[in-house]
């Protein structure tokens, strides 16, 4: 479900028709994406000076509203914080190091850099005065982890999870017409999954403004009954009333096709909620002859709710559904608007090469069109729920999805997570399925794992009728959960006997919810321990696990199982097994963590698809072992395969239903090519051809990018001298771009250590040592003497009652290096006025664009201890109890990072850039030592 009718980067006013009734005098709904502009510094998990002395104050933030301090403050100085745009993920930012997590790809943030766990955020917005009467609030997506919201100084609340969306109401705490501070601090120092999972603010982040009375956040469930050729829908509608209005209120509901064109309505009138309370609305609407939704043609529908005060629209709420049936079958499988459909399906986390878990909208669509190439039509949540964009690429591209909870329990941390991913989601037609639960050892086999099963099951159905349940099991399939979960869930063929289990559950419908766990590095042919390098081709993981071709073969011959989730589409960060250091991603995916494919996706390609496929491995590139035997390996759905080296037939092979063919082929340069052959005439031809040395830079646009998209993925490659891909390439590719950003690089190696972004590097440093001495004049631009007389500590018992003309304040602050690339820049804090300030006995003159900051030139700055000076006349108490700043401000340097570069590797690597929003034409460059340069442009 999508409450945004236009492009989410910008806010929409759906009406504005005023009245006067009440406070009530605003009838728009809007939703303001407010991702750009905010500030960030990293704070600290325990120090609480170097977390800007957070949570010190007399009163905490806990004990008086009103009371944030440290960057909670709303009169905090974050001048010198970086600016970013959201949505941000700072551990993808981060070196790599052996001691960092092994499950989360050895970055270094979390519990063990405790200088890297804490993130502050900040950012001013405007809320004007025709506001009032409205409801405002704030609306965020999700925030790895334990994030703690300010605005204007009071505190809102904490969201424990990393992967819920949360909203609070922020209408009494507004400086209308003026300048609000919203501030969130992030603890990332816990990890929820045992994968990579990010740090941030890493979803998007909106502004609501509502009427008083309008439709509840995710306050629809629409749902269908098909009957013939014609369709009942129900649209329930909750409507919250946050105003002082009684009386009646009409609520029309119409149904529109995805062209507009409206083909139902509905209207009447009710009685509004009282104060603070909800009322539930139901409408019966009727759709003639209606486009299904599913996997080939995904036909979605609009329903708009409008809720009518004396008859003008005071509310307006957008609704996307789409009408289908689903059903398992305990003998048949799996069955979509009545045909059996065999679930083709992979599991995958959120992260993605370059930019972990901060993935831009386009990058969801382009990561479930590279899953459906491959023959992939249905997507498993894992282990939490998704951001709502992956759900609207999988609506619109047509992916089923299994939409996961994070953890099992009873409780209302447990369960009311569960209820807010469902209530959030259950308006996606692509959704089939809801998971509660993913191999929990401790409890899946025994008493507590049923009852907590049996709860989470019950509880699920009381919100969603329409839809089953399940859980993924690993553990055996004998008792505890997998005797009462609604759809059984096998978590791998080694771990237990699915036949037998059926055999005694004959009832229970089931599929295979992981299967697969397979070793692979593109590109590699000879698995290298040494290397942490593991073959491409299809072998078993382990002695008691399967083959990925061994698992689609056990799933395809079984028509009682609906089909299976290969663990995983994508590579992801994490989880190196079976290795550890220097591995920092994943063996496990049928793609690499860029979407480079490996050679599986071929096999899977051949069964999971329609379309005629060939494709023969490895490439032909083995200089040194000539004469060597090399295995060639065929996937194809052709009937017969016939394999030739330089023109020389080395047989044909009968391709058995979903297997692979093999030759054992001596290496000799030149040219190896597939012939395949349906009811024996030749359809297919696949090549792989020795090359040449590399010579060029290849630059492309990956089909999979949304036509005219605003960021766009971008293969890099090399070529021969022939324009042939050079597979072995390994080169370090340095990038340059004109009228965009790099968002992020990546290149697939499991091994690399190599930086994902290049990033400034911004560095605050305190100023120490501050003293304080009183000058008899109050002229700011005296000469002071050196004498080391009178110098006492800055600020330090002052008698604010009997202050001097003037004060010369002197401190020190340490610089690591003095580069002149380097820039240093001091935000003064007012502690006095008419502030003149010195470095180094050097007097710098203040910005024009700032009057309190001052940029120095590394001609007055040394490497080491620097001496800065301030003269300014005291501020003074207006009351008693005031509280007068004593920080003089903090030095700012910002290094520049390198350029942007990405080795190669076997062929291959990705940027992923954005284009700037008022820029008609982007330019990325490419160049490489002994290579010729590569270009690419792209329009807007």
């Amino acid at each position: 479900m999508k409450s945004i009718s236009l492009n989410r980067f910008f806010f929409f006013l759906v009406f504005s028709i005023p009245f006067c009734i009440s406070a009530q005098k605003h009838t728009e709904r809007e939703l303001i994406l407010i991702d750009k502009d905010w500030r960030f510094s990293f704070g600290h998990l325990y120090d609480t000076q170097k977390d800007f002395n957070h949570a010190t104050g007399y009163f905490s933030y806990l004990a008086k509203t009103g009371y944030g301090d440290g960057p909670a403050a709303p009169a905090f100085d974050d001048r010198a914080w970086r600016k970013l745009d959201l949505p941000h993920d700072w551990a993808v930012e981060q070196s790599f190091s052996e001691k960092a997590s092994f499950s989360h790809g050895f970055k270094t943030a979390g519990k063990n850099f405790p200088e890297k766990s804490i993130g502050w955020y900040r950012k001013k917005i405007n809320i004007p005065e025709t506001d009032k009467g409205r409801i405002i609030s704030l609306k965020f997506d999700g925030v790895f982890r334990n994030s703690k919201v300010f605005f204007n100084g009071h505190y809102l609340g904490t969201e424990e999870s990393g992967y819920n969306g949360f909203e609070y109401d922020i209408t009494a705490y507004v400086n209308y017409g003026g300048k609000n501070t919203i501030v969130v601090r992030v603890d990332a120092s816990m990890e929820e999954g045992w994968f990579y999972e990010g740090a941030g603010i890493y979803r998007h982040v909106y502004l609501k403004k509502t009427n008083p009375i309008h439709v509840a956040e995710n306050g629809t469930y629409v749902t269908s009954e098909i009957k013939e050729n014609n369709a009942e829908v129900t649209a329930d509608v909750t409507i919250e009333n946050k105003g002082s209005y009684k009386g009646m209120i009409e609520v029309v509901q119409t149904i529109l096709e995805a062209s507009g064109k409206q083909i139902a309505t509905i209207s009447e009138n009710t009685t509004t909620p009282d104060f603070y309370k909800t009322i539930h609305y139901t409408s019966k609407l009727q759709v003639n002859n209606p486009l299904l939704w599913d996997i080939e043609n995904p036909n979605l529908y609009h329903l708009m709710t409008q809720i009518k005060q004396d008859g003008k629209i005071i509310d307006h709420y957008e609704t996307t559904f789409g009408i289908r049936t689903i059903k398992f079958d305990a003998e048949k499988g799996f069955f979509l608007n009545g045909k059996s459909v065999k679930l083709k399906g992979t599991n995958n986390h959120q992260d993605h090469a370059g930019i972990g878990t901060a993935l831009p909208d386009e990058l969801q669509y382009f990561r479930i069109k590279k899953l459906k190439g491959m023959g992939s039509n249905a997507y498993r949540c894992s282990h939490h729920p998704p951001t709502p964009e992956l759900l609207k690429a999988c609506d619109e591209l047509g992916m089923l999805v299994i939409d996961e909870t994070r953890l099992m329990g009873i409780n209302d941390y447990h369960l009311n997570n569960l209820k807010r991913m469902i209530e959030r989601d259950r308006n996606h037609p692509s959704i089939f399925c809801w998971s509660v639960g993913n191999e929990e050892w401790k409890i899946e086999g025994g008493i507590v794992g049923e009852r907590i099963t049996n709860v989470m099951q019950g509880f699920t159905k009381s919100i969603d009728t329409t839809r089953p349940v399940t859980v993924g099991i690993s553990s055996g399939f004998k008792s505890g959960i997998s005797s009462v979960v609604e759809i059984m869930g096998y978590n791998y063929l080694g771990n237990g006997d699915i036949d037998a289990h059926r055999n005694e559950f004959k009832q229970q419908p089931g599929m295979g919810t992981e299967e697969g766990s397979t070793f692979a590095a593109r590109g590699i042919y000879f698995t290298d321990d040494t290397k942490h390098y593991q073959s491409a081709y299809d072998r078993k993981p382990r002695p008691t696990f399967y083959s990925i071709e061994e698992g689609w073969k056990f799933y395809a011959t079984r028509p009682y199982l609906a089909g299976l989730f290969i663990w995983t589409g994508f590579d992801y960060r994490g989880e190196p097994t079976p290795y550890g250091w220097p591995s920092v991603t994943s063996y496990f995916g049928m793609m690499d963590v860029c979407g480079f494919p490996k050679d599986n996706v071929f096999y899977l390609k051949s069964w999971w698809g329609n379309e005629p496929v060939l494709h023969i491995m490895p490439h032909w590139n083995w200089s040194g072992m000539e004469g060597k035997e090399i295995d060639v390996w065929a996937y194809s759905n052709c009937d017969e395969v016939e394999l030739f080296l330089n023109k020389k037939s080395l047989g044909k092979k009968k391709m058995k239903q979903y297997g692979h063919l093999e030759w054992k082929v001596k290496y000799t340069p030149g040219t190896l090519e597939a012939i395949g052959y349906k009811n024996g005439k030749k359809v297919l031809s696949e090549i792989q051809k020795t090359t040449e040395n590399p010579e060029n830079i290849k630059l492309s646009v990956d089909k999979e990018n949304q036509t005219n998209s605003n960021v766009v993925v971008v293969t890099v490659e090399t070529t021969d001298k022939n324009g042939v891909h050079v597979p072995t390439a390994n080169h370090e590719i340095t990038f340059s771009l004109k009228g965009g950003k790099i968002l992020g690089v990546g290149n697939g190696n499991p091994t690399s250590l190599e930086k994902d972004q290049f990033i400034d590097n911004i560095e605050l440093l305190p100023i120490t040592d501050f003293e304080e001495k009183k000058l008899a004049s109050a002229d700011s631009n005296q000469k002071v003497t050196d004498s080391e007389d009178n110098w006492l500590e800055g600020f330090k018992d002052r008698d604010y009652k009997n202050q001097a003309p003037a004060y010369v304040y002197r401190g020190k602050f340490d610089l690591k290096s003095n580069l002149k690339t380097n820039t240093v820049t001091f935000f003064y804090k007012k502690i006095g006025a008419n502030a003149v300030i010195s470095v180094n006995g050097n007097k710098i003159a203040p910005s024009t664009e700032d009057d309190q900051k001052y940029v120095f030139n590394t001609s007055v700055l040394k490497q080491g201890t620097n001496a800065i000076q301030i003269i300014a006349q005291p501020l003074q108490k207006l009351k008693e109890w005031d509280v007068m700043n004593t920080d003089p401000g903090i030095i700012q340097v910002i290094t520049p990072s390198e350029p942007w570069k990405r080795k190669l590797f076997n062929g291959y690597a990705q940027i992923i850039i954005q284009k700037e929003d008022n820029t008609n034409e982007v330019v990325l460059s490419a160049a490489a030592k002994g290579l010729n340069a590569g270009s690419l442009t792209l329009k807007k």
